[in-house]
């Protein structure tokens, strides 16, 4: 239901609550209004047929009978009785002081008037009206009968009908107030929530998403809303890999600027070592283990940085991919004898732990060589004083080979771990910080991803997904 709607509701009901509460309390009043006239003419007619009586009567009159039943008469509105004769005398009263006298009777006065005077009651009403009955008996009018009526009941009634009317009107209004009170609270609430939404995401966080949680207006400018954030993060992700081609063109132009400057010394560096190693290995022979351990870490050297060259231009470089059909197994196979010497030296072992029924990989072979070297070379540089590393890969029930690196090395702190696929950042003294940004492109190219799990002290574990090609 929409918000105007919602609100049309709540004002009909709040009116048809008012409605019919009037209704029910003015039934109420009617009701105990006509039963309090029934009561005050029963009494009334009492008073009369007593007045009759006594104008009819032979015997002399009492005026204590009419006292005796004004005792009971008066919590009915009378308040006052007084029988007079033809000529005006008061033949008869509930007031002894005001029997005998004259009391003239005008033939307009008969019926019900206000009291301009006589005594009343205690606590009477300012304006007590007096009933004058003509008292007839056949074709003769024996007399007056004249009943002085305190009309408080009813005036009390009335009264109290009109104080209960206020007071439910008021209370029906309160309850409006504190539902508008309510309802603006339930509605400005969300729109408070999403003004500190939108103020973050103008801040850049654009990771704000705001719940839907109904339909109206307020949901449709929710969901608006993470329609909005949606589109800025593909904005920004896309301004993100422009960014990263542009930074990778200029990396690649440098890298190509470079290679032959740097590549070309580092192979003639390389073959002048194993020369001077001959020439002097003969020269000297007693000094052969000296130059051949000397002329080994030179070439290392040598190695080291041709690898990390390598990597530059790689880095640098559009991959194209080149996919074929190949095993796992065997790639690790052919890889790890490539650096089990500079893995023997560290005092590193590697484990594979291989499931039996893995099919066949289709990627590019060279370049998911290259990754393995990265994670072997990754993990060697967390283990300077040795230890072990262990290659896992399963294929999974979503169709997924899940490929599994560990150490047992020094970790990666917990303010790292989202920096470390970042080109450049580095925490070894040795690198430059390439090696994981290359192998996270490869994968990302592959279709893959890659997560990292790691406790400092305890050691590390990466974990690849690449999903299987579809033909």
């Amino acid at each position: 239901m929409k918000l105007n709607a919602r609100l049309v509701m709540i004002m009909l009901s709040l009116l048809i609550i008012t409605m019919l509460t009037l209704f029910i309390m003015n039934q109420y009043t009617q009701n105990e209004l006509v039963h309090e006239i029934q009561e005050s003419s029963t009494e009334v007619s009492k008073a009369i047929q007593i007045s009759v009586e006594d104008l009819t009567s032979d015997t002399e009159t009492k005026s204590s009978r009419l006292k005796e039943y004004l005792k009971s008469a008066r919590n009915k509105g009378i308040n006052e009785i007084n029988i007079i004769s033809n000529e005006g005398e008061i033949i008869n009263s509930t007031d002894p002081e005001k029997v005998g006298k004259r009391r003239e009777i005008k033939k307009t006065e008969t019926g019900l008037k206000a009291s301009r005077a006589g005594k009343g009651a205690p606590n009477a009403p300012q304006h007590p009206y007096d009933l004058v009955v003509p008292v007839i008996v056949g074709d003769e009018q024996l007399g007056y009968v004249q009943i002085n009526l305190l009309l408080d009941n009813i005036r009390d009634i009335q009264h109290e009908n009109f104080i209960k009317r206020l007071v439910a009107t008021c209370l029906i209004f309160m309850f409006g107030i504190l539902l508008a009170i309510f309802l603006a609270r339930r509605y400005t609430d969300p729109i408070n929530r999403l003004v500190q939404g939108v103020k973050k995401v103008s801040a850049g966080d654009l990771s704000v998403t705001f719940p839907v949680e109904s339909s109206d207006e307020i949901g449709e400018l929710a969901e608006s809303f993470n329609e909005m954030v949606d589109k800025l993060r593909e904005r920004e992700t896309l301004v993100k890999r422009l960014n990263e081609a542009e930074h990778l063109s200029k990396v690649g132009q440098l890298a190509s600027g470079i290679a032959h400057e740097i590549r070309n010394p580092l192979n003639y560096i390389s073959l002048a070592i194993d020369h001077l190693k001959s020439e002097f290995v003969a020269l000297l022979p007693g000094q052969r283990d000296e130059m051949e351990t000397l002329t080994d870490k030179i070439k290392e050297e040598v190695r080291r940085v041709n690898y990390m060259v390598l990597n530059f231009m790689n880095y640098g470089r559009p991959l194209k991919l080149r996919i074929a059909e190949f095993s796992y197994p065997e790639l690790i196979r052919k890889a790890l004898p490539l650096l089990q010497g500079k893995l023997a030296e560290q005092r590193i072992e590697v484990v594979t732990n291989l499931a039996s029924d893995l099919p066949m990989m289709e990627a590019d072979q060279e370049l998911m060589r290259n990754c393995l070297f990265n994670f072997i070379n990754n993990a060697a540089q967390a283990m300077p004083e040795g230890g072990e590393i262990t290659l896992g890969a399963v294929y999974d029930a979503a169709g997924q080979f899940r490929l599994t690196f560990a150490d047992r090395g020094q970790g990666i702190a917990a303010e790292d771990i989202e920096k470390i696929f970042q080109p450049y950042f580095t925490t070894k003294e040795a690198g430059i910080g390439l090696g994981l940004a290359i192998t996270e492109r490869i994968v990302r190219e592959h279709g893959g991803s890659i997560t990292v799990e790691s406790s400092p002290g305890k050691g590390t574990t990466f974990t690849v997904i690449l999903p299987v090609r579809k033909k």
